[in-house]
């Protein structure tokens, strides 16, 4: 192992990259610790953090931490690191999701692997969750393929829906945003996360200048954060006529494939946002059992769901607030 320093300064900053990660109503359900001797940041779930109404299985945390360390291997990489990854390294703490071993490599050229992460470092400050209306255009094929390509390299397959596929998955997601309203404790639950700013200085969750306008259509397919209540002055517009979406899945389903989901999904997302995509997702069926495996296309469709992505070309979306750094990373001797 190379003893090239590795400062505190540069972990804090590996950290407030994989902390730019998207979350489930952006809950940013991680904490990191930082052994100096050892050189490994251990990643863990903040199982306080969890939606026991709209995440029972814990699915969704360990996607939105999966994310997380995507981009703490992209800054890794960004910042002249090696990142050695092992996922689930103590099976009988399963708040442990990952270890990463850091070691420095100056001399090194890097391979194509470093050179990848490297090119997708500028993105992870320009990822926004986008609730905004795109337009028409349909995204070429060569940037489709770069997508799916991404997937792969974590181990994920994406899909972009077509026809009648694509008109039953949003039925699905309509379906599942009328059960959340429905549905009293998912609802207050949801409600929890939303942030008013005129009287919140939020750090977490999803303010009210991200929540996006409602469709004046009422055909959105974007997740409604103010719920069964209502915002003053919130504006109404027409979105795209026909959503571009794509579907992420893994070929298992437990917290090691949700894992790999999310590193998937970072990838794709910071690719899209490399390529000038704006990006939100749909995930309302995927949190209802019995919808999730409606998801797969009847056809061609394989594997577990795991993420619903909506993209094209529009508003980037608002920068959302992160938890401060010193709150979710700790430096051990």
């Amino acid at each position: 192992m190379s003893t090239h320093a590795l400062t505190d300064t540069v972990v804090t900053d590996l950290v407030a990259d994989a902390t730019a990660a998207p979350s489930m109503h952006n809950a940013q359900p991680w904490l990191f610790r930082y052994g100096r001797l050892s050189r490994t940041i251990a990643l863990r779930a903040d199982f306080e953090r969890r939606m026991p109404e709209a995440d029972p299985s814990t699915r969704a945390l360990h996607v939105g931490c999966g994310a997380a360390l995507l981009n703490l291997r992209v800054s890794a990489a960004h910042h002249g690191l090696e990142a050695a990854t092992t996922l689930l390294p103590v099976p009988s703490d399963p708040a442990f999701l990952a270890a990463v071993l850091l070691d420095s490599h100056p001399d090194a050229p890097g391979g194509q692997a470093d050179e990848e992460f490297r090119a997708l470092h500028p993105a992870i400050a320009d990822r926004h969750t986008s609730r905004y209306p795109f337009d028409e255009q349909a995204i070429p094929d060569d940037v489709r393929a770069r997508l799916v390509r991404a997937a792969r390299t974590e181990g994920a397959d994406l899909a972009f829906l077509t026809a009648s596929h694509l008109e039953t998955v949003l039925e699905l997601i309509r379906d599942a945003e009328g059960y959340d309203r429905g549905d009293p404790a998912r609802d207050a639950e949801q409600r929890h996360w939303a942030r008013y700013t005129k009287t919140d200085a939020p750090v977490d969750g999803i303010p009210d200048y991200a929540f996006g306008p409602r469709d004046a259509s009422e055909r959105a397919i974007n997740r409604d954060f103010t719920g069964t209540a209502a915002l003053a002055d919130r504006a109404r517009v027409l979105f795209e006529n026909r959503p571009q979406l794509a579907l992420l899945s893994t070929e298992g389903d437990r917290p090691v494939d949700w894992l790999g989901a999310g590193q998937a999904l970072e990838r794709v997302l910071l690719t899209a946002t490399l390529d000038a995509v704006s990006t939100s997702f749909a995930t309302q069926p995927l949190e209802w059992p019995d919808l999730r495996w409606i998801l797969r296309d009847p056809v061609r469709g394989t594997g577990h769901p795991q993420m619903i992505i909506r993209l094209g070309y529009g508003p980037t979306g608002p920068r959302t607030p992160r938890r401060p750094v010193d709150r979710v990373l700790t430096i051990e001797p």
